[in-house]
């Protein structure tokens, strides 16, 4: 029998991880499952998160699936199957991944004991008009490739905007499964039902396109590198996503700023942009204390302002005064803080576009 492949992808904290557990808890119970994660960042923090799910991870963290770790990727599936024997491999890539590059990765390795059962991607239903402005090239592949698309917090939003992201997400992608129902109300049995639902010919029909949206991307990107106009591409990078639309949608007084968005689709450049060009990560370990209305005030501080570049991410656990560790997880908006049990050192990563790293370093004093 072939190991199952389960590709979940999804932009950064759009509730990829939550959706995993809530899987293995009900759906997947009975089953041996592998799950392999590979986030964007230098410091792995995942694994803290996970393994209280009792979850066996090889930790990936040489940065993106995408072009370069095609061939590591490779041998992290074979070890796994060699090792785990397991029934099923969850594959989490990189919250900025191409969904095309990973599903290539899969089919690539030419291995009859591994078949792509699935390829889901969860969206933020808050965002999606948001990323697909700023990160169309990343977001958009995501939903494009995707037999089923996951939308997560729908129970925020209102019908309206909840119908106006179902609508985009549908000029993307017109076949696939969108589940809009808020998951607590879902059996994880459900959600995994939906996502294996997909037709088989429909599923090597993304395959392949994902193939061959791979090869062609690897072709450009082989023929930048000899590409005398390629110092001029790099500088464009800078101008590029200067203007950002955050989302200020309060749900609560709920008037659209939609009137008022910049459209900058003029801005984009028909080449494509690695990952690594267009998003950064910065971290630190830390041995500086916090306590919580610290803490909390600082993910506040990150989360409703630009003056710290476009934060799309920040995770890791630090120690508080007394004795306690507060593990944090934030996207814009929303963030977790809870206890955890004490690690090494702390750990801070902030993920997105355009980071000012002095002005975090300033504001987490570190």
């Amino acid at each position: 029998m072939a190991v199952k492949v389960d590709i979940i992808s999804g932009f950064l904290g759009a509730g990829k991880t939550t959706l995993i557990r809530k899987l293995i808890k009900d759906a997947l119970s009975g089953e041996q499952v592998v799950l392999i994660e590979n986030e964007f960042g230098e410091i792995g923090i995942d694994g803290g998160f996970l393994a209280d799910a009792g979850i066996k991870i090889r930790e990936m963290n040489s940065g993106c699936i995408c072009c370069s770790l095609v061939g590591d990727f490779g041998v992290a599936l074979k070890e796994v199957v060699a090792k785990y024997h397991p029934d099923r491999i969850i594959i989490e890539p990189s919250g900025v991944g191409k969904l095309s590059d990973v599903m290539a990765a899969v089919t690539g390795l030419h291995d009859d004991d591994l078949k792509i059962n699935s390829a889901s991607t969860v969206a933020d239903a808050q965002k999606v008009k948001m990323y697909m402005k700023n990160f169309g090239e990343f977001f958009n592949n995501q939903i494009q490739y995707a037999g089923t698309i996951i939308l997560s917090r729908t129970q925020l939003i209102s019908q309206d905007k909840l119908d106006k992201a179902v609508a985009m997400i549908r000029e993307q992608n017109p076949k696939a499964t969108i589940i809009t129902t808020p998951w607590d109300e879902l059996s994880g049995q459900k959600i995994l039902d939906a996502m294996e639902g997909i037709d088989s010919m429909e599923l090597d029909m993304l395959k392949e396109a994902a193939e061959k949206a791979h090869a062609e991307h690897e072709a450009e990107h082989h023929h930048h590198h000899h590409d005398h106009d390629h110092e001029h591409e790099e500088h464009d990078h800078d101008h590029e996503h200067e203007e950002h639309d955050h989302d200020h949608d309060h749900e609560d007084h709920d008037h659209d700023h939609e009137e008022h968005d910049h459209d900058h689709e003029g801005h984009e450049h028909h080449h494509h942009h690695d990952a690594d060009d267009v998003f950064t990560s910065w971290g630190r370990e830390t041995a500086k204390k916090y306590t919580e209305d610290q803490l909390t005030q600082i993910l506040d501080k990150l989360s409703g302002s630009d003056e710290y570049g476009i934060v799309l991410r920040a995770k890791g656990m630090l120690p508080t005064p007394d004795g306690k560790w507060l593990f944090f997880d934030m996207v814009p908006g929303e963030a977790d803080v809870r206890g955890g049990s004490p690690e090494v050192t702390g750990k801070i990563v902030v993920i997105g576009s355009e980071l000012k790293e002095d002005k975090l370093q300033e504001l987490f004093e570190v």
